[in-house]
């Protein structure tokens, strides 16, 4: 799951949809694993934190909810 978003995310970065579209389907494939989302969390804050601030939060605090 972590290659599939480390390929797709980078290159649906252009359009906040997209993005927005393919980080909740990432997320939802994590099915809860812990390790594995906060791998995914971690790794799109740090590739992408400074472009969709405002996505990554609403996409990961929905998850820790």
């Amino acid at each position: 799951m972590m290659e599939y978003a480390k390929v797709i995310l980078p290159k649906v970065s252009f359009s906040h949809e997209l993005f927005e579209k393919e980080l909740l389907k990432c997320i939802g494939w994590t099915n809860g694993n812990g390790k594995e989302l906060e791998e995914l969390r971690d790794w799109c804050y740090d590739q992408f934190g400074t472009i969709y601030p405002d996505i990554l939060d609403d996409a990961f605090s929905d998850v820790a909810a």
